[in-house]
């Protein structure tokens, strides 16, 4: 049984200059394989003990994953003002700000994007891009995600 280890620091400076470091315990987070006969028990354990955990072997093609990041990518580099286009997000497309009580520490973007399937099409993507690859890249990494999802509510449901 394979686990993930994750471990975090923390530093301190004290009254008189001197560093204190916080080390809590290795926090290891539960893993669920989805091929393996003990997923479903994995689950209910998982999510009664730490309320999340991480799936392998889950069935979303890497093919689907990286197309979809590839796409993303490609989206993300364009010009402002062709990002700008797909609309601005209120509540979904896309948007951008700076981050730090100055703008000082950074830059975010991000697309809020409805998954509904009814709504697949809320995007207004920009008529001088040629946008299709990354729409269906986004919808065949849904598809996945959703069956995937569904497979896992499934597997606590009956837990």
């Amino acid at each position: 049984n394979k686990q993930t280890k994750m471990q975090y620091s923390y530093m301190r400076n004290c009254s008189n200059n001197r560093a204190a470091t916080f080390s809590p315990p290795v926090v290891t987070i539960p893993i669920v394989d989805l091929s393996k006969p003990d997923a479903q028990a994995l689950i209910v354990k998982a999510c009664e003990d730490f309320g999340f955990f991480k799936v392998i072997n889950h069935g979303v093609p890497m093919d689907a994953i990286s197309l979809l990041e590839e796409e993303a990518t490609k989206f993300f580099s364009l010009p402002l003002s062709d990002k700008e286009k797909v609309g601005l997000a209120n509540p979904f497309g896309y948007g951008n700000k700076r981050l730090g009580y100055n703008g000082d520490i950074g830059w975010i973007e991000y697309l809020l994007l409805k998954t509904n399937s009814q709504h697949s099409n809320t995007l207004t993507l920009p008529s001088d891009q040629n946008l299709e690859q990354f729409r269906c890249a986004l919808n065949e990494y849904m598809q996945a995600m959703r069956k995937m999802a569904c497979e896992v509510l499934e597997l606590w449901r009956k837990g």
